[in-house]
C-alpha cells in the first residue's frame, strides 16, 4: 500500500486541497481562498497585526493558522499564549460553521489558557479582555443567544 497523502516540501502530511473562507476543504481543482503558508514566521507584533486584519475581515480560520505558526515557531515560553489565541480563533470559526457546542468548548479552553498567561501579557495583548469576551460568547452560546459577526472580531491588543 502506498501513502498517497499530500505532503509539504519537508515530507509532513499536508492537505493541499483548496479551502473556503471558513477553512473547509473544497473539491480538488476548486477555487479557494489563499492559504497561510505553513512556514510563516513573523515577529510577534506583525503576527498580531496580521491576525487582527484576518479577524476584522471575518476570517478567523486563517487567523488561527497565523497564531498556530507563532505557537510552533515562537519561543517556548510563549507557546501557551499563541496556542490559546489559536483556540480562540477556532472557536470563532466553529461559530461561523454552526458548531455551537464545539465553539463554546474551544472558547472556554482558550479562556482557561489565557488565564494562565503571565501578566502583564507581552505585546500589549488584552488578555483580560479576550478572556472576558470568550466567556461571554460561550455563555451566550449556551443560552441560545444569536452571535453577530462583530462579536467575532475582538481587539487583540490594548493599544
Amino acid at each position: 500500500m502506498t501513502d498517497e497523502r499530500d505532503r509539504d516540501d519537508s515530507g509532513r502530511p499536508r492537505n493541499a486541497r483548496p479551502r473556503d473562507a471558513l477553512g473547509r476543504p473544497l473539491p480538488p481543482g476548486s477555487a479557494g481562498v489563499p492559504r497561510i503558508p505553513d512556514d510563516l514566521f513573523l515577529p510577534a507584533v506583525e503576527t498580531l497585526g496580521y491576525a487582527q486584519d484576518l479577524l476584522d475581515g471575518g476570517l478567523p480560520f486563517h487567523a488561527h493558522e497565523v497564531f498556530e505558526a507563532a505557537w510552533k515557531n515562537g519561543p517556548a515560553g510563549e507557546r501557551l499564549l499563541w496556542q490559546s489565541l489559536a483556540q480562540l480563533a477556532v472557536g470563532f470559526t466553529h461559530i461561523q460553521r454552526g458548531n455551537l457546542a464545539g465553539a463554546a468548548a474551544l472558547l472556554r479552553r482558550a479562556g482557561d489558557g489565557l488565564a494562565r498567561v503571565e501578566r502583564p501579557a507581552p505585546y500589549a495583548i488584552d488578555v483580560d479582555g479576550l478572556i472576558a469576551g470568550a466567556a461571554a460568547l460561550a455563555d451566550d452560546l449556551a443560552d441560545g443567544t444569536e452571535i453577530g459577526p462583530t462579536r467575532l472580531r475582538p481587539r487583540l491588543t490594548a493599544s
